[in-house]
């Protein structure tokens, strides 16, 4: 690809200038003007992420389990990915488009900070998410869903925030917590019955495993812990001092005195 231009051509946009100049390589695969058809294609989905807010930051979770109808299509997908130093993406929907759509993200906010010097704020990340969120609807329209839970630590307002999408590319503000994909529903019922305000990060790590945990408990397409081959939800903390993955040897812990607090109850 010939990547010779003038700046002025694109601005300080990495996506505007690949949707110039190469097209074919957005993760929409050149979808302009693509039919919507019935029925949804056979391919891999990552389901349910979420992200709830504490004192110190944000925390954003997903499972690791990636479905093919009803097959077990991968059971070591990565949904959470971080974006910049104090921002992190969490995907849901088809696996390929959702990928690319997380690195291009990455790129996009590289590319920026490296013309402009100096990095976007959350907010403009924030829009320029959804701005690749609208460019892939003709193939979401198709199936190919991609939606996404952005989080950052806001420094101009010192306090973790979280984003949520539609499928047009709509941006909406949650002011506590949120989940997406096939157990998202069961995630957010559990978030809500737990949830408080103002939480300590260990108490927000513990819920976002729990919620996680619910959502496998009844929803087919969520994996659940793995004792058996060691896969355990993703987990990461945003925070003023940036990202960091929390260990999986503390989710495992977790998961584990999850269930047996479960097994307790029902044999008490």
């Amino acid at each position: 690809m010939n990547l010779s231009f003038e700046f002025s051509e694109a601005g300080s946009s990495f996506f505007d200038l690949l949707r110039a100049r190469e097209p074919s390589l957005l993760p929409q695969l050149g979808g302009e003007g693509v039919e919507p058809r019935e029925g949804v294609p056979q391919v891999p989905m990552g389901t349910t992420v979420l992200a709830l807010r504490h004192r110190e930051g944000v925390v954003i979770a997903g499972d690791r389990q990636a479905t093919e109808g009803y097959q077990v299509a991968s059971r070591r997908i990565e949904k959470v990915y971080a974006a910049d130093e104090h921002s992190a993406i969490a995907i849901a929907g088809a696996a390929g488009p959702c990928i690319e759509m997380a690195r291009l993200f990455q790129t996009e906010l590289a590319h920026y900070e490296k013309i402009e010097g100096m990095a976007l704020s959350l907010e403009g990340k924030a829009n320029k998410l959804a701005q690749m969120i609208r460019a892939n609807l003709p193939l979401a329209m198709q199936g190919l869903i991609v939606i996404p839970i952005f989080v950052g630590y806001d420094l101009r307002r010192d306090e973790g925030r979280i984003y949520k999408y539609d499928l047009a590319g709509g941006r909406y503000e949650e002011a506590d917590y949120y989940a997406i994909g096939s157990g998202g529903k069961d995630a957010r019922a559990t978030m809500k019955k737990l949830y408080r305000s103002g939480m300590a990060e260990a108490d927000a790590i513990h819920l976002a495993v729990e919620a996680l945990y619910d959502a496998a408990d009844e929803d087919t397409g969520t994996g659940g812990p793995d004792f058996v081959r060691g896969i355990f939800p993703s987990v990461k903390l945003v925070t003023r001092q940036g990202i960091q993955d929390v260990p999986e040897e503390r989710v495992a812990g977790l998961c584990e005195a999850i269930v047996t607090a479960r097994k307790s109850t029902r044999e008490g």
